[in-house]
């Protein structure tokens, strides 16, 4: 009977998606004619269609139905500051009025490079990229050419991009998965170098004990440790402090270089979640914030590691026609001149009132789940058991996070269909109330 309640309630909360944007249906079809599955980015698709938006302005998205959203996903934490910042906007203007990218320097290069070593102590010096992709690709390349080593340690669950070495064990099956406190390394993607499986080992993240003995077990060619210090992928799963600490010195234990990939989790302070969890690393990938809008990665770190990229003698090659480009440089300059000490503090604390009003609803209306993060991000996750680990994450009901996404989508409510939420700067109480109550509405409607 349960089961067929859940059909009902599913179909029923998909035919008032479909009422509501036949335009999107229309333009998924036609895509479909041309891009595989009718969608460039794999994380944007969701069944039985993905939106197609026409607007963003402030916190509100308009798609080509002229429905409109709160946006709580902001282009999955790019979007700190919402859509078309006037400050943002206005920069981008002058700079595109002058040219979009030429092959040379730009002073908006240096400028941004000098507030991004500003803001977080352990970088040192720092390059650009476009995407947080190849932020980590650099990362782990520094790595393995600063201490002649092999081998690279990242977390079951964890989420590093779709080069690759970050493609294994972002999400695997549990069945393939293995021993919980001694993980398989498994493909997440077809296509990968069949080596670059062997040479990524996996953790357990949270896992001071069994990652201990991983470790020690890799440690004479283990070139470095990687990790979000929240987990975003896996469920929005913050570190436990004493984990980082932990991995902190482990690595300067054996040699090995600690990696913090903040491409999301710049936004939690000033310095970022380092700063928060007073842990510092040798490198840090960036990106998303760092680029007020547009594509851009960073990497950054000790000048030691740094060097090997100089230019002028490279030791790593690192180039794009793109890296740095004047009109990404300006929009992230802008973005982070906005991103202030009280701002990120604003944030933290409506993030801090969101979660707990997510999870009173989920008590209120009766349905097992709980509400995982850190500041201004967040995960519903429909399962009782803590969520400490990319596994309890993974053992959570899928189908209610899909169900509850369409529900929120047709009372203008936009999130991520796994459940993943994230604040922007133009939000107010106001915003963070209504959506907790549009929750409980879909909570109720989904009973």
């Amino acid at each position: 009977m349960a089961e067929n309640r859940h059909a009902v309630t599913k179909a029923r909360v998909e035919a008032e998606y479909r009422r509501r944007t036949p335009g999107s249906a229309a333009l998924h079809e036609a895509a479909k004619r041309v891009i595989p599955g009718g969608e460039s980015r794999t994380a944007a698709y969701f069944s039985p269609y993905p939106l197609f938006m026409e607007q963003g302005e402030g916190c509100r998205l308009t798609d080509v139905d002229g429905n409109r959203y709160v946006d709580f996903l902001n282009n999955y934490t790019s979007q700190i500051h919402g859509h078309a910042n006037p400050l943002i906007t206005e920069a981008v203007s002058r700079q595109i009025a002058k040219g979009t990218a030429y092959a040379s320097s730009v002073e908006s290069q240096l400028r941004l490079a000098e507030e991004i070593c500003r803001r977080v102590p352990s970088v040192e010096l720092v390059r650009f990229a476009n995407s947080g992709t190849e932020a980590t690709m650099y990362a782990i390349r520094a790595a393995k050419g600063f201490t002649g080593r092999n081998k690279i340690l990242k977390m079951e669950g964890g989420y590093h991009g779709t080069h690759d070495a970050a493609l294994v064990s972002f999400a695997p099956s549990l069945d393939l998965a293995g021993e919980a406190e001694s993980p398989n390394s498994v493909p997440s993607s077809g296509g990968l170098f069949k080596g670059v499986v062997d040479d990524i080992v996996v953790a357990p993240f949270n896992n001071i004990e069994a990652t201990a003995r991983i470790i020690e077990r890799h440690k004479k060619d283990l070139a470095g440790v990687i990790v979000e210090p929240v987990m975003g992928g896996a469920g929005t799963v913050p570190a436990r402090p004493e984990y980082l600490r932990f991995l902190r010195e482990a690595t300067e234990a054996c040699g090995a270089m600690l990696i913090f990939d903040e491409v999301i989790t710049f936004r939690l302070a000033y310095g970022g979640a380092q700063e928060a969890y007073d842990v510092k690393p040798d490198l840090t990938a960036l990106g998303k914030i760092i680029g007020g809008g547009l594509p851009v990665g960073a990497l950054g770190g000790r000048a030691d590691l740094m060097d090997l990229f100089d230019s002028r003698r490279p030791q790593l090659y690192q180039t794009g026609t793109f890296s740095g480009n004047p009109a990404t440089m300006v929009a992230g300059l802008a973005s982070l001149e906005l991103l202030t000490t009280e701002k990120i503090a604003r944030l933290n604390e409506l993030g801090e009132h969101m979660r707990r009003g997510l999870g009173d609803a989920l008590a209120e209306v009766g349905i097992e789940g709980q509400v995982t993060g850190m500041g201004s991000l967040m995960a519903v996750h429909f399962i009782q058991e803590p969520v400490t680990d990319y596994r309890s994450a993974a053992r959570a009901d899928k189908e209610l996070a899909s169900l509850l996404h369409l529900s929120l989508l047709n009372r203008g409510i936009f999130t991520s269909p796994r459940g993943f939420i994230c604040l922007s700067t133009p939000m107010e109480k106001k915003e963070v109330d209504e959506a907790i109550r549009t929750f409980t509405e879909a909570l109720t409607g989904m009973q």
